[in-house]
């Protein structure tokens, strides 16, 4: 094993399960591509542009690739362990010091990259994040670190769904104990299905209808758009949801064992976020809202996940709960 891989280097960044893979085309891609033609990706237009043909093989992307690290990075405890609050950011944005995980897992992911070359200057890497034309759930599936739960979330047995995904391509094959693939322990259970208020999970195919999720609505919807039906029985989401995976058993063992990993680092991004959107009023947080420009929000959370939504998105969601308490 090299080096930057040692279960103690990988800890220290966060990162508490890895895998490799060499297959190249996702095994999941004909049902991806399925998806798409029935039209559940909604307004995520992004995943059915040219960027999907990409999606087909790694080798459409990075030319050079010959193996991935595919990394957890988990944030249960940011969900376990936090403030409860009636107002409801998803536990992501608070589990990497309230910064943007991608900017966050970026930096780990070149750490690692930047070791593997000093000991191999001819190793071309290229990251791998959910930004990227990569079916990065399906990459994990291959390094044998998962399945796919019938909400479409990443399971980890070890880790649960409480995890982010970041990897390395390759351009060599790494000396790395390769592991079967995972097999499905969802069983029988459907308990995720029933907890989406917007019925947007669709379990035999393991899939989402995207117009029909509450993450969907709150992130991805920056201005004024019609309310998703269901919207009013959640409970105060305001940027992305939890509550499929609230109820996911492999999330719940792990909250009844106080099994999950140490990573929650608090930070001033965290406790801003908490002060802003939690710890008030929703009439507050809009009446500033309103009062402020969308250079003085992006000015205040710059590097933080929510910066992507603006504050017109985040102003629509709260004015929905606003308006919801008024009834």
């Amino acid at each position: 094993m090299h080096p930057a891989l040692s279960h103690e280097k990988l800890q220290a960044l966060g990162i508490y399960d890895f895998g490799v893979t060499t297959l190249s085309r996702p095994l999941s891609f004909d049902q991806f591509s399925a998806w798409i033609d029935k039209g559940d990706h909604g307004p995520l237009s992004y995943l059915a542009d040219h960027r999907r043909d990409l999606r087909e093989d790694i080798k459409k992307f990075f030319p050079e690739f010959q193996s991935a690290l595919v990394f957890l990075f988990p944030y249960a405890q940011s969900r376990f362990e936090r403030e409860d609050t009636p107002n409801h950011l998803a536990s992501y944005v608070t589990g990497f010091k309230g910064l943007d995980y991608h900017h966050v897992i970026k930096e780990r992911l070149e750490l690692i990259g930047n070791q593997l070359k000093e000991s191999d200057p001819s190793l071309v890497i290229k990251l791998s994040l959910d930004v990227h034309p990569v079916l990065e759930r399906d990459l994990a599936y291959r390094a044998g670190l998962g399945w796919f739960g019938k909400n479409s979330m990443f399971i980890s047995k070890e880790l649960g769904s409480f995890v982010m995904l970041g990897s390395l391509l390759l351009s060599k094959e790494i000396v790395q104990e390769t592991r079967e693939l995972e097999v499905d322990h969802c069983g029988s259970c459907s308990a995720c299905v029933p907890a989406c208020p917007t019925d947007a999970i669709t379990p035999d195919a393991r899939t989402i209808v995207a117009s029909k999720c509450i993450s969907t609505w709150t992130i991805e919807l920056f201005k004024d758009a019609p309310v998703i039906e269901g919207m009013e029985r959640a409970t105060g989401e305001l940027f992305g949801c939890d509550l499929c995976q609230d109820v996911c058993p492999w999330n719940k063992r792990l909250e009844r064992q106080n099994s999950y990993p140490q990573t929650h680092e608090g930070g001033q991004a965290n406790e801003l976020l908490a002060d802003f959107f939690c710890r008030r009023p929703l009439e507050s947080v809009a009446s500033e809202l309103e009062a402020m420009s969308n250079s003085g929000f992006r000015k205040k959370f710059k590097g933080t996940a929510i910066e992507r939504t603006g504050r017109v998105g985040l102003l629509k969601n709260v004015q929905f709960w606003i308006n919801q308490d008024s009834k």
